[in-house]
């Protein structure tokens, strides 16, 4: 049966251990492997909040249009294959031309 090892398993694997790096590396064995495992444990919950974020961003509605765009459309600007920054460009520039003004 395949499970966790009992007592006389986890003796004998110290037994081991202690024969392959002696009793004076034991200590700094095991540090760096409670380091491996805090790092593993880390990554694994960075992993699962990016995850979340990811699932998070799926959920929320898609808007079709940006505020950039939605103002060029104000202003009569054709936004059809522009990007942001071209559709903020042809703002400025309508924003910086004299409106004409019809005389009654």
């Amino acid at each position: 049966m395949v499970g966790m090892p009992g007592p006389t398993e986890l003796i004998l694997i110290l037994a081991v251990v202690m024969l392959l790096f002696g009793a004076s590396k034991l200590p700094e064995l095991a540090r760096s492997m409670g380091s491996s495992v805090g790092e593993f444990k880390k990554a694994q919950k960075e992993s699962e909040q990016n995850l979340k974020d990811f699932e998070k961003s799926l959920k929320e509605p898609i808007t079709p249009k940006t505020k950039v765009q939605e103002t060029a459309v104000k202003l009569g600007i054709d936004i059809r294959g522009k990007t942001d920054d071209q559709l903020l460009e042809e703002i400025q520039r309508s924003a910086e031309k004299p409106k004409e003004v019809s005389e009654p």
